[in-house]
């Protein structure tokens, strides 16, 4: 079940808590791909936090917000690239995107399976994707006031499954969301710390998400393509029945 896109809006851009979530993804983000001058961007679920960076260089950049969850319009006072859209039917080219995000895409779909799919048609030779879904032991995927409470959480290893059996390969992950998940001022204070600290921890002991990059695979034919030409004659009537006279 897909949040509703004001509930995620509230969240990252009007809470303290969620501005500060959004630094943290975001910033991990910028390590994985510091820039995308010239490329296709795309975003889909509530990725449009993350993509700011990107507007400047980027040949293009869109964001799919699904229509279980809503649209809102982004970025504020630039031309809009937000697009509500079905979330197994995108309106995009087939090998058209360098660089894709799913943030609270993925976790709340009711056909991940076919989502994938989607997500593998879209993207270009070369191209890569950054998946971002909460973490199963963290205590984010505990708390239901933030997004990340929502949907299936996963661990690294199941998501890298899934991922392998839709033709992606995992290549990079990190962890982010080390702060705790609180509005509280102490703990506020305290969050630039735990973000600090937590990027020498094992992602498998990730705070409360984790992003795994990957790249689209093509596999070739499977054994030795023979090829010949049949010499059998094609009867262009075959099959059909005789004439039969016409009564007198």
């Amino acid at each position: 079940m897909h949040l509703d896109v004001q509930d995620l809006r509230n969240f990252y851009y009007r809470s303290a808590l969620g501005r500060a979530a959004q630094k943290s993804l975001r910033d991990r983000l910028l390590e994985l791909w510091p820039e995308a001058k010239g490329q296709t961007v795309v975003g889909f679920g509530f990725a449009a936090p993350l993509l700011r960076p990107y507007l400047a260089d980027a040949r293009r950049v869109v964001t799919l917000m699904p229509g279980p969850q809503g649209v809102m319009p982004w970025p504020a006072g630039m031309p809009n690239t937000s697009v509500l859209t079905e979330e197994t039917l995108w309106p995009l080219e087939t090998g058209h995107v360098d660089r894709l995000v799913l943030m609270h895409g993925l976790e709340t779909s009711e056909r991940p399976g076919d989502l994938l799919e989607e997500c593998w048609r879209v993207l270009g030779p070369g191209g890569k994707a950054i998946f971002i879904v909460p973490n199963r032991a963290g205590l984010w995927a505990r708390r239901d006031r933030t997004p990340f409470g929502f949907g299936r959480p996963y661990s690294p290893g199941q998501l890298e499954s899934q991922l392998r059996k839709h033709q992606f390969m995992p290549e990079r992950h990190v962890g982010a969301l080390y702060q705790v998940p609180s509005g509280q001022r102490v703990w506020m204070k305290s969050s630039a710390l735990f973000e600090k600290v937590g990027r020498y921890v094992p992602t498998i002991m990730a705070g409360g998400a984790f992003m795994v990059e990957v790249s689209k695979l093509v596999y070739p034919p499977k054994g030795k393509v023979r090829r010949g030409s049949s010499r059998r004659r094609i009867g262009v009537l075959e099959g059909m029945t005789e004439p039969e006279p016409k009564p007198a």
